[in-house]
C-alpha cells in the first residue's frame, strides 16, 4: 500500500492510499472513521484527488461524522 497524501482538514485527518488498483480515502475524527474505495481508472490524474477533500463531498463527510457521533453518544449514554 502506497501513501499518496496525508493532511488535516479542520479536525478531520485525511489519508489517501493507492492499493490494488484503487484509491482508498480514509477520513478520521476522534474515535470514528469513514473509508471510501475508488477505482484508479475513475481518477485520471492525482490532482483530481482534491475533489474528495473539498466542496460538497467533504461537507457530506462532516455531516456523516456528526450523525455517527450522535449515534455513539446515544449508545454510550
Amino acid at each position: 500500500m502506497r501513501v499518496v497524501r496525508e493532511e488535516t482538514r479542520g479536525e478531520i485527518r485525511v489519508s489517501i492510499f493507492s492499493w490494488n488498483s484503487k484509491y482508498i480515502f480514509k477520513y478520521e475524527l476522534g474515535p470514528m472513521e469513514q473509508t471510501f474505495k475508488v477505482s484508479e481508472v475513475e481518477i485520471l490524474e492525482e490532482s483530481e484527488l482534491d475533489s474528495f477533500l473539498e466542496g460538497d463531498f467533504m461537507e457530506e463527510v462532516k455531516r456523516r461524522f456528526e450523525e455517527m457521533g450522535e449515534s455513539l453518544l446515544r449508545k454510550l449514554g
